[in-house]
């Protein structure tokens, strides 16, 4: 006992010393990379000036000034004009997502277009690293001419993944250190999903969560991750009124964003995917929220 109780302690010792020799990495990588966020954000201005010189001369002005890009909150920037001007969505979202992809740092951002009037988002739309999550809506349209701000919101770890990356790589071998040292961790929070709810049945709907898939009368449909998420809260308290506010919170919280229209869009796309039964609806409960409604 005495033995094993000193090789306890001896491995106790270790640990804290790799620990600490690792912490003090730590703390030097991410000083010696503060100064590359001044140059990166530098750089992500130059793109979005070209994205407002782009929306110029397809609205057939090339003389007309950009104005300095605004930055107007933490990751979010606005890109404003000397003159009106007129866009296609088609084409907005083509120039943003082939120009912002030459920003290493930029994964998910959101688009809005507003009236230089009132503030009024005239058009909107998300861009996800997984274009399965993407949100886009009223294409082949074009904007009437006017006076209009582009805003895009970065997600906020978007400026900082380069330098986590450093991070997570040290913090990573020190996790792995500590496995080997200690055979133990934190136990991981069960989600829903996990173990009895993989696959969930109501009404004529066979819902496999794990493959994010529908079977509908032997129709199968494919969901999306955010879809997947969302249909199952429905499901887990079919014929309840979930709440709004809830709803969003454990869909989008997590990511560091919430996009108002985000749950409409979602709600609506599932719906589509359950018109196969018709005894399913996802219903609107006026001022709460919504309800999965199962009809027996």
């Amino acid at each position: 006992m005495s033995e094993t109780r000193n090789l306890l302690s001896g491995k106790r010792k270790y640990l804290c010393g790799v620990i600490l020799l690792l912490f003090i990495s730590v703390i030097c990588v991410a000083f010696s990379m503060t100064g590359s966020d001044d140059f990166d954000i530098a750089r992500r201005e130059i793109l979005l000036r070209r994205i407002g010189d782009e929306l110029l001369r397809q609205s057939g002005d090339s003389k007309s000034r950009v104005l300095p890009v605004k930055k107007i909150a933490e990751n979010e920037y606005q890109i404003r004009f000397q003159n009106e001007l007129t866009f296609k969505p088609d084409s907005l979202v083509n120039t943003t997502r082939h120009l912002l992809s030459k920003d290493p740092l930029t994964r998910d951002y959101v688009v809005n277009v507003l009236n230089c009037d009132n503030s009024s988002v005239v058009y909107g739309y998300a861009i996800s690293s997984n274009k399965k999550d993407d949100i886009i809506a009223c294409r082949g349209r074009v904007q009437p001419k006017g006076c209009y701000m582009v805003n895009i919101k970065f997600k906020s770890t978007g400026i900082n993944t380069a330098k986590n990356g450093y991070v997570v790589g040290i913090l990573s071998f020190l996790a792995f250190v500590g496995f080997i040292f200690l055979r133990s961790g934190k136990p991981r929070r069960a989600m829903p999903g996990d173990q009895n709810t993989n696959i969930l049945t109501f009404g004529s709907v066979l819902f496999n969560v794990q493959e994010q898939q529908l079977v509908i009368n032997k129709n199968t449909i494919d969901l999306t991750g955010t879809e997947t998420r969302l249909l199952l809260i429905f499901a887990l308290s079919p014929n309840q009124t979930i709440e709004r506010s809830r709803l969003q919170k454990e869909i989008w919280e997590d990511e560091g964003v919430i996009v108002g229209r985000s749950l409409d869009m979602f709600i609506s796309k599932l719906r589509k995917k359950l018109e196969f039964d018709p005894n399913i609806k996802i219903v609107v409960i006026r001022g709460k929220g919504y309800k999965l409604e199962i009809s027996s």
